[in-house]
Protein backbone atom coordinates (compact mmCIF):
# COMPACT_ATOMS: atom_id res chain seq x y z
CA UNK A 1 0.00 0.00 0.00
CA UNK A 2 1.26 3.31 -0.60
CA UNK A 3 2.16 5.76 2.54
CA UNK A 4 0.06 8.81 0.87
CA UNK A 5 -2.27 9.31 -1.57
CA UNK A 6 -3.58 12.83 -2.92
CA UNK A 7 -4.55 14.89 -5.30
CA UNK A 8 -1.52 18.23 -6.12
CA UNK A 9 -3.12 21.02 -7.61
CA UNK A 10 -2.32 24.04 -9.39
CA UNK A 11 1.54 24.50 -8.42
CA UNK A 12 3.07 27.53 -9.08
CA UNK A 13 6.59 27.20 -9.50
CA UNK A 14 9.10 30.22 -9.69
CA UNK A 15 12.67 28.76 -10.93
CA UNK A 16 16.02 30.47 -10.11
CA UNK A 17 19.63 29.59 -11.09
CA UNK A 18 22.27 29.48 -8.81
CA UNK A 19 25.56 28.37 -7.90
CA UNK A 20 26.11 25.20 -7.19
CA UNK A 21 28.00 25.79 -3.87
CA UNK A 22 25.29 27.43 -2.25
CA UNK A 23 23.10 23.54 -2.38
CA UNK A 24 25.83 20.93 -2.42
CA UNK A 25 26.21 21.20 1.43
CA UNK A 26 22.38 19.94 0.99
CA UNK A 27 22.56 16.89 -0.86
CA UNK A 28 21.83 13.54 0.26
CA UNK A 29 24.07 11.12 0.89
CA UNK A 30 24.44 9.15 -2.85
CA UNK A 31 23.33 11.92 -4.63
CA UNK A 32 24.92 14.84 -6.91
CA UNK A 33 23.68 18.02 -8.43
CA UNK A 34 21.43 18.00 -11.65
CA UNK A 35 21.88 20.37 -14.26
CA UNK A 36 20.46 21.70 -16.87
CA UNK A 37 22.51 22.89 -19.66
CA UNK A 38 25.84 23.37 -17.05
CA UNK A 39 23.10 25.58 -14.98
CA UNK A 40 22.04 24.67 -11.37
CA UNK A 41 17.85 25.59 -10.37
CA UNK A 42 16.46 25.64 -7.57
CA UNK A 43 12.45 26.27 -7.16
CA UNK A 44 10.27 27.77 -4.88
CA UNK A 45 6.43 26.04 -5.53
CA UNK A 46 3.12 26.95 -4.05
CA UNK A 47 -0.20 24.00 -4.32
CA UNK A 48 -2.58 22.43 -2.80
CA UNK A 49 -2.68 18.78 -1.21
CA UNK A 50 -6.83 17.49 -2.04
CA UNK A 51 -8.63 14.28 -0.99
CA UNK A 52 -5.43 13.24 1.38
CA UNK A 53 -4.99 9.61 2.59
CA UNK A 54 -2.29 8.10 5.10
CA UNK A 55 -2.64 4.44 4.63
CA UNK A 56 -6.06 5.10 2.50
CA UNK A 57 -7.49 6.73 5.41
CA UNK A 58 -8.51 10.41 5.75
CA UNK A 59 -7.20 12.27 8.71
CA UNK A 60 -9.67 15.12 9.74
CA UNK A 61 -9.15 18.19 9.35
CA UNK A 62 -6.01 17.35 7.39
CA UNK A 63 -7.63 16.34 4.36
CA UNK A 64 -6.89 19.96 1.74
CA UNK A 65 -4.14 22.00 2.69
CA UNK A 66 -1.76 24.30 1.40
CA UNK A 67 1.69 23.59 0.87
CA UNK A 68 4.81 25.89 -0.12
CA UNK A 69 8.35 24.23 -0.58
CA UNK A 70 11.90 25.49 -1.92
CA UNK A 71 13.75 22.85 -3.75
CA UNK A 72 16.61 21.42 -5.58
CA UNK A 73 17.25 19.19 -8.44
CA UNK A 74 19.53 15.85 -7.77
CA UNK A 75 20.46 12.35 -9.49
CA UNK A 76 21.91 9.25 -8.49
CA UNK A 77 23.87 6.88 -10.34
CA UNK A 78 21.34 2.99 -9.63
CA UNK A 79 21.17 0.10 -11.67
CA UNK A 80 23.25 1.29 -14.73
CA UNK A 81 20.84 4.42 -15.15
CA UNK A 82 20.12 8.29 -13.39
CA UNK A 83 17.42 8.38 -12.06
CA UNK A 84 16.29 11.66 -11.08
CA UNK A 85 14.81 13.52 -8.42
CA UNK A 86 13.93 16.55 -5.82
CA UNK A 87 15.72 17.73 -2.45
CA UNK A 88 13.28 19.85 -0.25
CA UNK A 89 14.91 22.84 1.95
CA UNK A 90 12.20 23.47 3.88
CA UNK A 91 8.70 22.30 2.80
CA UNK A 92 5.15 24.55 4.97
CA UNK A 93 1.89 23.59 5.95
CA UNK A 94 -0.92 24.80 8.56
CA UNK A 95 -0.89 21.94 10.15
CA UNK A 96 1.24 20.93 12.81
CA UNK A 97 0.71 17.11 12.83
CA UNK A 98 1.52 17.03 9.56
CA UNK A 99 4.77 18.85 9.96
CA UNK A 100 5.27 16.46 13.17
CA UNK A 101 4.72 13.16 10.79
CA UNK A 102 7.08 14.21 7.95
CA UNK A 103 9.94 15.37 9.92
CA UNK A 104 9.92 12.31 12.24
CA UNK A 105 8.71 9.51 9.60
CA UNK A 106 10.98 10.93 6.59
CA UNK A 107 13.52 13.42 8.18
CA UNK A 108 12.37 16.05 5.88
CA UNK A 109 12.69 19.81 7.26
CA UNK A 110 8.74 20.41 7.43
CA UNK A 111 7.26 23.66 9.09
CA UNK A 112 4.19 24.89 10.31
CA UNK A 113 2.66 28.29 9.66
CA UNK A 114 -0.43 30.35 8.98
CA UNK A 115 -1.45 29.89 5.31
CA UNK A 116 -4.12 30.61 2.68
CA UNK A 117 -5.31 30.40 -1.09
CA UNK A 118 -7.01 31.69 -3.41
CA UNK A 119 -8.00 30.44 -6.88
CA UNK A 120 -10.32 32.45 -9.76
CA UNK A 121 -11.40 32.12 -12.99
CA UNK A 122 -12.83 34.51 -15.32
CA UNK A 123 -13.44 34.47 -19.08
CA UNK A 124 -9.90 35.01 -20.05
CA UNK A 125 -7.93 34.63 -16.91
CA UNK A 126 -7.10 32.06 -13.76
CA UNK A 127 -6.17 33.45 -10.69
CA UNK A 128 -4.24 31.47 -8.57
CA UNK A 129 -2.28 32.91 -4.90
CA UNK A 130 -0.45 30.94 -2.13
CA UNK A 131 0.03 33.21 1.12
CA UNK A 132 1.50 32.00 4.15
CA UNK A 133 3.61 33.14 7.34
CA UNK A 134 4.11 33.17 11.03
CA UNK A 135 2.27 35.83 12.65
CA UNK A 136 0.55 37.27 9.46
CA UNK A 137 0.15 36.38 5.57
CA UNK A 138 3.14 38.52 4.58
CA UNK A 139 4.30 36.64 1.67
CA UNK A 140 2.72 36.38 -0.95
CA UNK A 141 2.80 33.71 -4.39
CA UNK A 142 0.60 35.18 -7.11
CA UNK A 143 0.09 34.03 -11.07
CA UNK A 144 -2.19 35.39 -13.34
CA UNK A 145 -2.33 32.20 -16.27
CA UNK A 146 -4.79 31.44 -19.03
CA UNK A 147 -7.14 29.01 -18.83
CA UNK A 148 -6.36 26.38 -21.45
CA UNK A 149 -4.09 23.31 -20.19
CA UNK A 150 -0.90 22.54 -22.72
CA UNK A 151 2.08 19.51 -23.17
CA UNK A 152 5.01 20.04 -21.40
CA UNK A 153 7.47 20.48 -24.58
CA UNK A 154 9.75 17.52 -24.89
CA UNK A 155 14.07 18.35 -23.71
CA UNK A 156 12.74 22.03 -22.47
CA UNK A 157 13.25 23.22 -18.84
CA UNK A 158 10.19 23.34 -17.67
CA UNK A 159 10.31 19.34 -18.87
CA UNK A 160 13.17 19.16 -16.24
CA UNK A 161 11.81 20.98 -13.38
CA UNK A 162 8.40 18.75 -13.25
CA UNK A 163 9.47 15.59 -14.48
CA UNK A 164 11.29 13.98 -11.33
CA UNK A 165 9.48 11.18 -9.20
CA UNK A 166 11.96 10.53 -6.62
CA UNK A 167 12.72 12.08 -3.39
CA UNK A 168 15.15 11.92 -1.49
CA UNK A 169 15.87 13.58 2.18
CA UNK A 170 19.22 13.73 4.17
CA UNK A 171 19.32 11.86 7.63
CA UNK A 172 22.75 11.57 8.46
CA UNK A 173 26.32 12.09 6.83
CA UNK A 174 25.91 8.27 5.22
CA UNK A 175 22.67 7.73 5.23
CA UNK A 176 19.37 9.60 2.66
CA UNK A 177 15.86 8.42 2.34
CA UNK A 178 14.50 7.91 -0.80
CA UNK A 179 11.14 7.63 -2.09
CA UNK A 180 9.10 7.01 -5.14
CA UNK A 181 6.02 9.66 -6.18
CA UNK A 182 3.92 8.75 -9.26
CA UNK A 183 1.85 10.84 -11.28
CA UNK A 184 1.29 10.68 -14.77
CA UNK A 185 2.85 13.47 -16.22
CA UNK A 186 1.58 17.10 -16.00
CA UNK A 187 0.27 19.84 -18.25
CA UNK A 188 0.98 23.55 -17.76
CA UNK A 189 -0.77 27.32 -18.54
CA UNK A 190 0.70 30.25 -20.13
CA UNK A 191 1.48 32.27 -17.60
CA UNK A 192 0.72 36.15 -18.40
CA UNK A 193 1.89 37.62 -15.41
CA UNK A 194 3.33 36.79 -11.77
CA UNK A 195 3.90 38.60 -7.80
CA UNK A 196 6.22 37.15 -5.87
CA UNK A 197 6.70 38.87 -2.35
CA UNK A 198 8.89 36.51 -0.12
CA UNK A 199 11.07 37.09 3.49
CA UNK A 200 13.59 34.20 2.06
CA UNK A 201 16.02 34.97 4.81
CA UNK A 202 14.06 34.64 7.53
CA UNK A 203 11.86 31.62 6.27
CA UNK A 204 14.81 29.06 4.92
CA UNK A 205 18.21 30.97 6.38
CA UNK A 206 20.38 33.32 5.77
CA UNK A 207 22.53 31.08 2.74
CA UNK A 208 18.59 31.98 0.83
CA UNK A 209 18.58 35.99 1.51
CA UNK A 210 20.02 36.60 -1.90
CA UNK A 211 16.72 34.88 -3.95
CA UNK A 212 14.62 38.17 -2.87
CA UNK A 213 16.88 40.40 -4.91
CA UNK A 214 16.57 37.89 -7.72
CA UNK A 215 14.33 37.91 -10.45
CA UNK A 216 12.97 33.99 -11.30
CA UNK A 217 14.70 32.61 -14.80
CA UNK A 218 11.18 31.11 -15.42
CA UNK A 219 7.30 30.90 -14.09
CA UNK A 220 5.09 27.95 -14.91
CA UNK A 221 1.61 26.99 -13.57
CA UNK A 222 0.55 23.46 -13.74
CA UNK A 223 -2.57 21.56 -13.24
CA UNK A 224 -1.48 18.55 -11.87
CA UNK A 225 -3.05 15.42 -10.69
CA UNK A 226 -3.35 12.60 -8.46
CA UNK A 227 -0.13 11.09 -6.90
CA UNK A 228 1.11 8.38 -4.60
CA UNK A 229 3.77 8.36 -2.18
CA UNK A 230 5.33 5.35 -1.92
CA UNK A 231 6.99 4.22 1.70
CA UNK A 232 10.77 5.09 1.97
CA UNK A 233 13.63 3.44 1.06
CA UNK A 234 16.78 3.87 2.85
CA UNK A 235 20.03 4.26 1.09
CA UNK A 236 23.21 4.11 3.25
CA UNK A 237 26.92 3.29 2.93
Amino acid sequence: MNFLTAEWRKLAFANYIVDEKILKPHLPYGTELDLWEGKCYISLVGMMFMNTKVLGVKIPYHINFEEVNLRFYVKRFEQGKWKRGVVFIKEIVPKSAITFVANNLYNENYDTMKMSHSWQENEDNRLVEYNWGKSNLNNIFRMTAGKDQKEIKANSETEFILENYLGFARVKKNKTFQYTVKHPRWKIYDVKDYELQVNFGAIYGKAFEFLEKMVPNSVSLVEGSEVAIEKKVVLKA
